[in-house]
């Protein structure tokens, strides 16, 4: 199951996105708050309690909380269990019960570098924008501080639409060096490498881990899609495309 796809609806805010989701009551909602409360408690009683996946309610609950948090950064257990006040095994299990129960999903590292030294850890997302955001208490606007990471997060599910729908077999995966260059997604043997800026207007600087994957070997199409209204491409022959017109494009298979 993914949520929704822009182009499966109408009406589509991109701002009110990142606080609904696009689980389709939840998107529809006049309140799509009140509706995720909701949602996130039935999930609690109905799947957690009631299949007995854990004895300990409340610090699963607080557990949501933090895995909300730290959604598409590196699975730290240590950390996530600091923060819980269990052991970094307990939340191991915790986050196999998020997968299992198809609340969340890990991402995988690109393995194969030519030049560079790999991070190999897993990142870890909710599977919904808008369980994110609530569960984070966090409402993100265009230019504040937790917009760039909600619209990564919805970029990243508009990915998974596509997988599912199109291609069940195509690998999505993330690029990070020891030495700190990032690249967010690639799909496929690097048919495409997506960076993803939630800003209008992209950065010499935004190029850099885009540029460095290209150094470390072939990449059919490097993309930075971001606010910015009109596409370019740069002179490293990297393209920046507007967010509507790349998912237009990924959809039409474009890039695979």
């Amino acid at each position: 199951m993914v949520p929704l796809s822009v182009l499966e609806t109408e009406g589509f805010d991109l701002e009110a996105v990142m606080v609904s989701g696009l689980l389709p009551p939840h998107f529809l909602s006049p309140d799509p708050v009140e509706d995720l409360r909701a949602y996130v408690a039935d999930y609690l009683k109905e799947e957690i309690a009631a299949e007995a996946l854990t004895r300990n309610i409340p610090a699963f609950a607080e557990f949501l909380k933090v895995a909300s948090l730290t959604s598409g950064a590196l699975l730290n257990y240590v950390n996530v269990a600091r923060e819980t006040g269990v052991s970094h095994k307990v939340v191991r299990t915790y986050f196999d019960i998020l997968e299992d129960t198809y609340l969340g999903f890990r991402v995988p590292s690109w393995k194969k570098s030519r030049k560079r030294r790999l991070i190999e850890t897993e990142k870890f997302y909710l599977f919904d924008v808008g369980v994110m955001t609530y569960l984070s208490r966090q409402a993100p606007r265009i230019g504040s501080p937790g917009f760039g990471t909600a619209f990564e997060h919805y970029i990243l599910m508009e990915l998974r639409a596509f997988q599912a729908y199109t291609a069940p077999d195509l690998e999505i995966t993330y690029w990070r060096t020891a030495g700190g260059f990032e690249v967010d997604f690639i799909l496929g043997d690097k048919e495409l490498a997506l960076e993803v800026k939630g800003s209008k207007r992209t950065h010499k600087g935004d190029e850099r881990g885009l540029r460095a994957l290209k150094e470390d070997g072939p990449v059919k199409h490097a993309v930075i899609v971001s606010l910015e209204e009109t596409p370019r491409r740069l002179d490293s022959g990297i393209e920046v495309v507007p967010w509507r017109m790349f998912i237009d494009r990924l959809w039409g298979r474009d890039f695979l």
